[in-house]
């Protein structure tokens, strides 16, 4: 807990830096970005990320405000667990085929609700929680192991049907297995990689690591978390790998980004699986290999209801398979460049998506986006 405190301070002096250089130049040099979207697909508050030394001339307080409207547009400076800021997040909406200006105007921005939060668990065992205005997760730390009846290693999905943010409340309350209204967890996990995680594969085996031993948050908010979780080094067929996840999630958002950065001591290359757990009753599958999307709509869960799960991975060498126990994509990683990937879930109960095919097409429609991103230009 002192580790996220003392990282939000660290951030907060910053922005209050930037606040206070506003008071000393008296304005901010003027600064227009044009958000360019070259698709046919329409952007929709679309969390776009723009380098911030790209923003040199960007001095003091400032408002972003939309040129046609008039409006002001949120955002937030993520630093990524730096003492400088590393990107100005704008959330934004722009038309197929079309272009939105926005202009940096001297004042203090209009404060902007928090819709995603990341943060250490030791209240329970060790968890490691994360949430944004649409869906909840956690990940497992080594306190759980003590407990072999309860130990689980995957991504755990916390169902929501509310925009609020409601970890805190549903930790401190310790009564978050039954629908209260606002959502649940009734997903299981187990020993699996659950919705979403990854692990070496070899032999058609998962190669599981411990759960993990470190954790920091790199950005928490308003609009995008993040958060890095780092495992010990373990066996892998007689091989020693370490890994560390990188995991942000963004306002609006069904999926998240995982970045894996594997440390390999005896081999150049290592195969990897990133998966979701299948049950054991009939559900419904999408596995496109040409457009790198994984999609599951689970059978109900009874009043429960029926969670959707997704990955969206890069379109390589790689391939997909059902096996026994996971739907997975198989790659071949390196040591020297993370492996970039999407996961996520949608629960029918909160009404954006309540149908196998509207959530496949969620799916699909954000892997378009990934291969068309919104083109940036500064003057």
């Amino acid at each position: 807990m002192k580790r996220i405190l003392l990282l939000l301070m660290a951030a907060g002096m910053w922005h209050s830096a930037l606040l206070a250089s506003s008071t000393d130049n008296g304005k901010a040099a003027p600064v227009s970005i044009t958000i360019k979207n070259t698709s046919a697909i329409a952007r929709t508050a679309e969390i776009v990320e723009i380098p911030y030394t790209k923003l040199q001339g960007l001095t003091g307080a400032f408002k972003l405000i939309n040129k046609k409207t008039g409006k002001e547009v949120p955002y937030q400076i993520a630093y990524e667990g730096s003492p400088q800021p590393q990107l100005l997040l704008v959330q934004i909406s722009v038309p197929a085929n079309n272009s939105v200006i926005l202009t940096a105007v001297a004042g203090q921005p209009a404060v902007v609700k928090p819709r995603t939060y990341a943060r250490y668990v030791p209240e329970r065992k060790d968890d490691f929680a994360w949430e944004n205005d649409r869906i909840a997760f956690r990940m497992y730390g080594a306190a759980l192991e003590k407990f072999p009846a309860e130990n689980a290693s995957g991504i755990d999905v916390w169902t929501k049907r509310t925009p609020e943010l409601v970890l805190n409340r549903w930790y401190k309350t310790n009564d978050y297995h039954h629908d209260n209204g606002q959502g649940l967890d009734y997903y299981h996990v187990g020993m699996t990689l659950g919705g979403g995680d990854i692990a070496p594969y070899l032999h058609d085996s998962l190669y599981f690591p411990k759960n993990y031993r470190t954790w920091k948050v790199l950005d928490s908010g308003p609009l995008r978390c993040t958060f890095q979780l780092g495992y010990e080094p373990w066996q892998v067929d007689g091989k020693t790998v370490a890994v560390v996840k990188t995991i942000s999630l963004d306002a609006g958002s069904q999926l998240n980004k995982m970045s894996v950065s594997y440390t390999l001591q005896q081999a150049d290359s290592l195969p990897v699986a990133a998966g979701i757990v299948k049950r054991a009753d009939p559900g419904t599958l999408l596995l496109d290999e040409k457009t790198g999307v994984i999609g599951y709509w689970e059978p109900e869960h009874g009043a429960d209801g029926i969670t959707g799960l997704g990955l969206v991975v890069p379109v390589k060498r790689g391939h997909m398979k059902v096996t026994g126990q996971h739907l997975l994509a198989i790659e071949k990683v390196g040591g020297q460049q993370p492996f970039v990937y999407y996961f996520g879930a949608a629960w029918n109960k909160a009404g954006q998506y309540t149908s196998a095919a509207a959530w496949f097409a969620y799916l699909q429609t954000f892997a378009a986006k990934q291969a068309a991103p919104l083109e940036i230009n500064i003057n």
